[in-house]
C-alpha cells in the first residue's frame, strides 16, 4: 500500500475545501473547513444566515474566509518593516495588490473538535514576502442562546518581531433576493476614503451627512458600499454591533458583533460580483487594521517573539413576530419555523407556560 501524508485513502475524492468540521448547538449549525479555517456554512433554524457555498467549491468572493496575517489590501504588495523591504505576491492582479493575507488558501491542522466547537491551527512557517513565524489558531464555537463565537489567536513563534493584522469575511443574509429593502445598522462614525484600487487616499472622515451613515437604522436602498469604517460605538461589554434586518426592519435579523481589538469594519454590498451575487448579501468584515496598514502602520500590530494576541467576533440570528415563550418552546422542541403554536399543547408539556 502506498503511504503518504494525505489523510484520505486513494479511492476517496477530496473536496476543494478539504475536511469538513460540522458544529451544532440548539437551532444553530455551522461548517468550518480545513482550507483556510473558513466558515463555509452558518444556519439558524435550517436557514442560511451567511452566504454559504458547497464543500467542493472555492469560497466565492472570499466568503467566510479568515484573513491573516493582514486583512484587505497592501498597495503593490510592497512594504517596509524593521528597516527591510519586502515584496508579496500580487494576489489581486487586476488592481496590482496583495489581498487578504496568506493563510486562506492553506490547509489548517485540527487541534480539537466536538459537537459544538472546533479549533484549527496554522503552521508557523514563513512565506515569500513575509519571513515571519506566526502560529495562528482559529476557534469556532456555537452556543444555543447566542450563536457563533469566533476566537483568533496569533502567537509569534519566530525569532524576530512580526507585523500582524487579521479580519474575517462573512456575508450576512436574511434570505431576501436583494439587500436593497433590508434595514442596516452600523456602529461606525468615520469612513476611510479609498481610491479605485481600494487603497486609502486620505484620512478617516465623519460619515455625518453622507450616504454611508447607518448609525441610525435605515433601509440600504441603492447605496453602494465598499468602505472601510471606524470610530465604532460599543456596548457595555466592549462589543460593536451591526444589524441586517429583513422587511425594512420588521423581519428576521442577523447581527454581527466585533470585540474591542477589531477597530474597523469593511462593509461591501457586492455590486461588482456579477448578476448571481451582486447585492444578494452584505459583507460585514471585522478588521483589526485598515487597508494598506503594512505600508502606513495605521493600527498595525507588532508581535515580539513569544508574544500572543487574541481577537473575538461572532454572529447571532433573531426571529421576530413571536412571543418569547413561544420562541423558547419552539427552540426546545425543534419545531419547524411554520409550526402552529397550540397554547393547550404548550401548556401541557411546560407547566407554568404563559403566552404573551
Amino acid at each position: 500500500m502506498r503511504r503518504c501524508c494525505c489523510p484520505y485513502p486513494d479511492w476517496v475524492s477530496v473536496p476543494l475545501t478539504g475536511q469538513q468540521y460540522h458544529l451544532e448547538a440548539g437551532l444553530y449549525r455551522a461548517t468550518v473547513t480545513e482550507l483556510g479555517a473558513g466558515l463555509r456554512e452558518l444556519l439558524f433554524r435550517d436557514e442560511a444566515v451567511i452566504l454559504c457555498h458547497e464543500d467542493d467549491e472555492l469560497p466565492p468572493a472570499a466568503a467566510g474566509q479568515l484573513l491573516a496575517p493582514w486583512p484587505n489590501r497592501i498597495d503593490g504588495g510592497r512594504y517596509t518593516f524593521g528597516g527591510a523591504e519586502f515584496q508579496l505576491a500580487l494576489s489581486e492582479p487586476t488592481r496590482g495588490n496583495a489581498i487578504h493575507g496568506l493563510t486562506r488558501w492553506t490547509a489548517w491542522a485540527l487541534v480539537s473538535h466536538d459537537a459544538g466547537s472546533v479549533l484549527l491551527r496554522s503552521t508557523p512557517h514563513g512565506y515569500q514576502g513575509y519571513p515571519f513565524g506566526l502560529e495562528i489558531e482559529a476557534g469556532y464555537r456555537l452556543r444555543p442562546d447566542s450563536g457563533l463565537h469566533v476566537e483568533i489567536t496569533a502567537r509569534n513563534r519566530g525569532s524576530h518581531a512580526a507585523p500582524y493584522g487579521t479580519g474575517s469575511h462573512p456575508y450576512l443574509t436574511v434570505r431576501t433576493s436583494s439587500v436593497d429593502d433590508c434595514e442596516l445598522s452600523l456602529p461606525a462614525a468615520s469612513g476611510l476614503p479609498l481610491d479605485s484600487r481600494g487603497i486609502p487616499s486620505g484620512s478617516p472622515a465623519s460619515v455625518q451627512d453622507t450616504p454611508y451613515d447607518f448609525r441610525r437604522p435605515r433601509t440600504i436602498g441603492t447605496t453602494q458600499l465598499d468602505h472601510a469604517l471606524t470610530g465604532l460605538r460599543r456596548d457595555g461589554d466592549g462589543l460593536a454591533w451591526s444589524h441586517l434586518t429583513a422587511d425594512g426592519g420588521s423581519g428576521a435579523r442577523v447581527s454581527l458583533w466585533a470585540g474591542e481589538g477589531y477597530r474597523w469594519l469593511q462593509v461591501f454590498t457586492g455590486d461588482p460580483l456579477g448578476p448571481d451575487r451582486s447585492r444578494t448579501a452584505l459583507a460585514v468584515e471585522p478588521m483589526t487594521c485598515p487597508p494598506n496598514a503594512f505600508v502606513t502602520g495605521d493600527d498595525l500590530l507588532v508581535l515580539q517573539p513569544g508574544e500572543a494576541v487574541t481577537h473575538t467576533w461572532g454572529i447571532k440570528a433573531t426571529l421576530r413576530g413571536r412571543c418569547r415563550g413561544c420562541l423558547w418552546l419552539l427552540t426546545r422542541y425543534r419545531a419547524p419555523p411554520t409550526a402552529p403554536v397550540r397554547l393547550r399543547e404548550l401548556s401541557a408539556i411546560t407547566p407554568g407556560f404563559m403566552h404573551t
